[in-house]
């Protein structure tokens, strides 16, 4: 990281966070250098709290942080953009960014991801209602990875016979499956998507 100017905002600087999955920008706050320091040295976002005089990271009474993916510094070397994986809503209203907004960016897969993690916590809570979902994490991912299979097999199989709305519907069940994977192996539909971004940086 290049270095940066403290001194143009008397020892602070903007720092503007912004969702590395869906791009959304979520909030602005204010780092000093200790707060910088800390922040990378964690992996959680802190900032420099004006109002109490101190440092605090984000999420430290809700629980809602923000991992730290990414620091970009501009071309004045006097505000940071700042990616990161966050953990809930942001904005200390409860909403997911300080502007009021909803924070999507693959829309749908995006609310789908949510919903496949809470029936995965349905299912862990014991309930008496157990859906689709939640009967899949119980029986283990190795009942997940071969539906994974089935529906590949099965998609394959649609594409050669060249019926566009069975695969279709074969490609959706394949996507949704793999996403239940995805998330039985403690990962999410962001942490993919990274990695398929990561494939398209500048120079690779």
């Amino acid at each position: 990281m290049k270095e940066i100017d403290f001194s143009k905002g008397n020892g602070l600087i903007p720092a503007i966070i912004q969702d590395s999955f869906t791009h959304k920008v979520l909030m602005l706050g204010y780092m000093n250098k200790e707060a910088l320091e800390k922040t990378k040295s964690t992996g959680l976002v802190t900032f420099y709290s004006r109002s109490k005089k101190r440092l605090w990271t984000k999420g430290e009474e809700s629980g809602n942080v923000l991992t730290l993916e990414e620091i970009r510094v501009d071309c004045d070397s006097d505000t940071l953009l700042v990616h990161v994986r966050p953990a809930g809503p942001v904005c200390h209203k409860g909403t997911d960014t300080c502007w009021g907004e909803t924070n999507e960016g693959v829309g749908f897969l995006n609310r789908l991801d949510a919903v496949i993690k809470s029936r995965k916590s349905e299912g862990e809570s014991g309930s008496d209602h157990t859906s689709y979902v939640a009967s899949l994490f119980e029986k283990g991912i190795n009942k997940i990875a071969q539906k994974v299979v089935e529906e590949a097999v099965e998609t394959v199989i649609e594409a050669m016979d060249n019926k566009d709305d069975l695969f279709l519907v074969e490609s959706a069940d394949l996507l949704f499956h793999l996403m239940v994977l995805v998330q039985a192996k403690g990962f999410t539909l962001a942490e993919v998507v990274s990695v398929l971004e990561s494939r398209h940086e500048p120079g690779r």
